[in-house]
């Protein structure tokens, strides 16, 4: 890799981790079981130095920030999970100087109802003080949830950095459109001329042209959210229907190709069924990127 890593238009590139001022929270907590909550917090302020009443300030004030304060004399090693978790990211949070703060799947030893508990807190210490936070996790939920940009990465390259909307209404590569939904994007190959596109027997009108002509492996790409399931349009062939609770994800089998559709829960599937495409949830892809559209 090459490049350069700026922190507020500082150059930071050839400065070492330390002189950067990242902290860190890993997957396990990184903590000293044999400390005190209180001592842990502290360790990283002592060991640069800090002085004893600034040390005590930042460690009261983080107590109170990550919701740990009565278990400030406790040793560590007899807390659950999430609240060791708590203690890494308060050593991350305890220092006046950090730039940023790393979050490498924080949560994965987490429960799933702690999980939305931590998630809702750290976004609360983000819109209350600021925090640069870089979150690093591979479930979609997650990355959703907690981000107000998502950078989303496969086989090692950026494909699409973008808001939750932005990553979920025109993704950038197929495999976003594969990643980001549950269920994910459909996605079919199809001939694409002028503002139409051709699959098997179909022809599914788009909402713009290509704005420039397009070769390669061209692919057509909807949510299920924009597939709609009814009386008219093209025909499908309905395999299973899973009950959500809030809705139902319908599973059919269009021109030889799966597709998936979500129609409300009280909705009824008729006995012949067939599906339409809603223009503005339609992408074109080629070679898996996307195609701007004109009008």
């Amino acid at each position: 890799s090459h490049g350069e890593l700026l922190f507020d238009g500082k150059d930071v590139t050839n400065l070492s981790t330390q002189e950067r001022n990242i902290a860190q929270v890993f997957q396990f907590p990184v903590i000293y079981d044999t400390m005190t909550v209180y001592d842990n917090l502290a360790f990283p302020l002592r060991n640069r130095g800090v002085p004893e009443p600034d040390v005590d300030r930042k460690v009261r004030e983080t107590l109170e920030m990550t919701g740990l304060a009565d278990m400030a004399k406790r040793k560590a090693r007899g807390l659950t999970a999430d609240q060791k978790q708590k203690i890494s990211l308060g050593r991350g949070l305890v220092r006046s100087d950090v730039n940023a703060i790393l979050f490498d799947e924080p949560l994965t030893v987490i429960d799933p109802h702690m999980k939305w508990v931590l998630r809702s807190q750290l976004k609360q210490l983000h819109r209350r003080f600021g925090f640069t936070m870089v979150y690093v996790t591979h479930d979609q939920t997650e990355a959703l949830t907690f981000a107000e940009n998502v950078v989303v990465m496969y086989e090692g390259e950026i494909v699409q950095i973008g808001s939750p909307a932005e990553l979920f209404e025109r993704p950038k590569h197929t495999f976003v459109g594969y990643f980001i939904g549950s269920p994910g994007m459909n996605v079919m190959p199809v001939a694409v001329e002028g503002r139409s596109a051709r699959l098997g027997s179909q022809t599914i009108e788009l909402p713009g042209a290509p704005k420039a002509g397009i070769t390669g492996a061209i692919e057509l790409g909807i949510r299920p959210e924009y597939v709609r399931l009814g009386a008219s349009g093209m025909p499908v062939s309905i395999r299973k229907v899973e009950d959500i609770g809030r809705h139902k994800v319908v599973r059919a089998s269009f021109e030889g190709r799966d597709i998936a559709a979500i129609i409300g829960e009280d909705e009824d599937i008729p006995a012949d069924p067939k599906i339409a495409f809603d223009p503005a949830g339609i992408n074109i892809y080629a070679d898996s990127w996307r195609v701007e559209m004109g009008g």
